[in-house]
Order: structure tokens, then sequence, then C-alpha cells
């Protein structure tokens, strides 16, 4: 979907729904006009208006409404493109129905598949409701071109501006659109998790400092490691068969503690995004009491990902990001969920109790691994950041909008034809 670059959307009239915390859709809408698209966007919260104040559609109905009066503008004013960040929230499932039944174009940010420095734009969904095919075979035989990656740096900290005013906005901004319901708390009190987050932050550093050390020595290829995904994401809610994080903890614990090798480690890793939002060292101390392995079983929260993972036996993910980072790093991984690397001959194929046991067997296929990188990169990643933008003349985004025929570009061999445009007809 990004081959062709913003060129894909000359001329076209593009709707703007949700996007990322921030002033990036507004930056986006610069773009699109570059090329002489017509862009309309919708608020629904004080927080999207906040960021993109003028020349956008205000909603301030029910969500009983919404799919109503998503399907009249969307007829009104003869959309042809939607986009939109997260398939997965509410107001966008809905919305995604309407412009689906019209066979509207759809394109999906999200966070970017292959970290750091990318975003992800695809055609229709992201991740477990991506177009592409979970067949080996296809990966074989593709032969693409990916952009030489410019670098964007730490971005952690512009996030956490934008998200405050965001929240600010959506808080004190209730009164216009009191209908709306947010994946998240929309109020002034998001303030809290997010002031426990950084002073848990240096806490965990000290409180944990010498456990990475411990692990990639003593503990190198001996220890399992379960990366933890946010407490409500959207993924775990809508594509697994977990009634929450908790869920998948317990069945993970139990599971290694029936089957997994007697001398090897359970590693939880707290995901650093919900650091201010859960902890779940009572629980997880209490599970694995239950099932004997107290000593068996570490709960850790800041440390080096790219360093756990390049000294792990395995890796258990449900269908975080993570899986797909663990796989280049050649480590075995096994997705409890629909994940879009859950692909034979990359990820295990059996069940999780069984995985334990065989994990040193059953390492990914390194050329079908980097093969299917390079598709990923080539066909859904843009180079950029959401939140700190790159100085590119002619970018307001910050994103590099490059196509394959453009120069500064990796030549991995001839573009397939099937690849040739951002948004083939319908």
């Amino acid at each position: 979907m990004v081959n062709r670059g913003l060129q894909a959307f000359s001329g076209k009239r593009v709707l703007l729904l949700q996007g990322p915390v921030g002033p990036f859709f507004a930056r986006l809408a610069r773009d699109l006009r570059s090329v002489h698209a017509q862009v309309f966007k919708v608020n629904l919260n004080a927080g999207d208006w906040f960021f993109y104040p003028r020349g956008a559609f205000n909603y301030c109905g029910t969500m009983e409404d919404w799919p109503a009066w998503i399907a009249g503008l969307m007829n009104r004013l003869q959309i042809e493109v939607v986009l939109l960040f997260g398939d997965c929230r509410p107001v966008h499932h809905a919305a995604l129905e309407v412009a689906r039944q019209n066979e509207l174009e759809i394109g999906v940010f999200e966070e970017g598949y292959v970290r750091p420095d990318y975003v992800t734009l695809e055609r229709f969904g992201v991740n477990a409701n991506s177009q592409l095919p979970r067949c080996p075979e296809y990966y074989q035989e593709e032969h693409l071109q990916i952009p030489v990656r410019r670098a964007v740096g730490n971005t952690y900290w512009a996030m956490a501006w934008y998200a405050f005013w965001y929240f600010l906005a959506g808080s004190l901004g209730k009164l216009w659109f009191r209908h709306y319901q947010h994946h998240r708390p929309l109020t002034l009190l998001e303030i809290l998790p997010w002031t426990r987050s950084v002073w848990r932050k240096y806490w965990y550093r000290w409180a944990e400092r010498g456990v990475q050390q411990e692990l990639t020595t003593d503990w190198k290829d001996r220890y399992f490691l379960v990366p933890l995904q946010v407490f409500n994401d959207g993924q775990i809610i809508r594509h697994a068969d977990f009634n929450g994080i908790e869920h998948f903890i317990e069945t993970t614990l139990n599971s290694f503690a029936r089957h997994a090798p007697k001398k090897t480690l359970l590693v939880f890793k707290h995901h650093p995004m919900d650091r201010g939002y859960r902890d779940y060292s009572s629980f997880i101390r209490c599970r694995a009491e239950q099932a004997k392995i107290g000593k068996r079983v570490l709960y850790i929260h800041d440390q080096h990902l790219p360093a756990l993972l390049s000294h792990a036996r395995g890796v258990v993910v449900v269908n975080s990001s993570v899986g797909f980072s663990a796989l280049n790093y050649g480590k075995p991984t096994i997705a409890c969920g629909s994940a879009l690397y859950d692909i034979p001959g990359l990820t295990y194929q059996g069940g999780l109790d069984a995985f334990w046991k065989v994990a040193h067997k059953v390492k990914p296929d390194m050329d079908l691994c980097q093969r299917f990188r390079i598709c990923i990169i080539a066909t859904t990643q843009l180079n950029g950041s959401f939140y700190k933008p790159l100085k590119l003349p002619g970018s307001f985004s910050g994103l590099v909008w490059s196509s394959p025929a453009e120069p500064g570009m990796q030549d991995t061999g001839p573009a397939h034809p099937a690849r040739s445009a951002a948004f083939p007809a319908a």
C-alpha cells in the first residue's frame, strides 16, 4: 500500500478519522493537499479537536447514531479513501464496516511492525486483520525493494507531551463531546498513571539493577521470555482467546510449570506503556507459588529488550510486535493469538505445552524471515514517526513517502508487479 507514496492519493477525496495523539493527522493533511487531494476530517472528542481545530466536522452525537452519521457523511462528501489510526477502536470498527459496504479504499495507520524508525500504513487492516498471506511460499517468491532507513531517535517524551495535551483537552471538552466513549478514560485523572509511570521507571531501574546481567550470563539460553502487552490492547481483546493479560499470564505460567525443563526460568517483561496502569507483581507471585515454581519465575520491567531477546531460549507472545523482533534475532517463538507473522517456518506451530521442550529445535528459517521482513517493510512500512517528524524537504508529516522509482533505494531484486500500486482498483 505504500509503494507509490503520496501520489497514490493525488486527486482523491480523503476522510481522516482519529489519528495518533498529537498533530500527525494535521501534518498528514498538508502532505495530502500538496498532491491535490481533497481532505476532510472528523473529530470525536476535544483531544481530536485540539490538534485539528480548523476545517473539521465535530461529531457530538451518541455512539449508537455514529454508524448512520458517518455513512451519511461519506456519501455526502463522495469520499473515496478513509484513513485512520488503529482498526480495533470501537468508533473505527463501525466506520470501517460502512466503508467496506461502500467499497471505499481504507488505509490503516499503526505503530510500526518493524521498530524503530517505521510506522505502519496498510490497506484494509493491520496486525491480525492484515491482508498479507500467511503461507511461506508467497514470501519465497517475493523480490522487493526497500528504502534506506533514516534514524528517528527517541520519541517517548514527544509522545508523552502530546498525550498530556490530548487527555487534558479531552477531559476539559467533555461538555461538548459528552457522548463520546474513549478506549481509555479520557479524564484529567490520566495524569496520575503517567506520573506513576515516570516514578516507577526510575524505581525499577534501581530495584532491578543487575538482573539483566544475570539473565544474559548465568541464565543465557536457559530462560523463556514472555513480553506482556498493554492491558487494553485491542489485539488482545479482539484477536486472542484470552480474557485479558492476567488470563494469558496464568495460562503461560501453568503450562511452564507442568512441561518446561526443570533448569529453565520463566521471565515476564512488563510493557513500558503499561507501567503506570498495571502491576502484576502480586498476581504473578501468587500464581507461581500455587504452581510451586516461585523460584523459577521472574517479573521484570525496563531491561534492554534486544539484549533479552538475543540471550533467550525461546519467546512466548500473544500477538505482540515483539514476536516479530524475536524472529529477527533467530529465536524460537510461539504466538498464542492471531499474529501477522504466525507463519509455518517462522513461528512454532504446535501447542504451548510442547513448546517448552522443543524450543531449542524449532528456530525460525532465517532466509524466510529475511524475505518476510523485506516484504513487510516494502509493502506496509513508512520510515518516520507519528510523534517526531523527520526533517525532510516537502514533507510536513515527516514520513518518507519514497517510491521504488525514486533514488536512495536499497535494491533487493525486481519489484513484484502486484505491489506496483498503493491503491489498486477495487
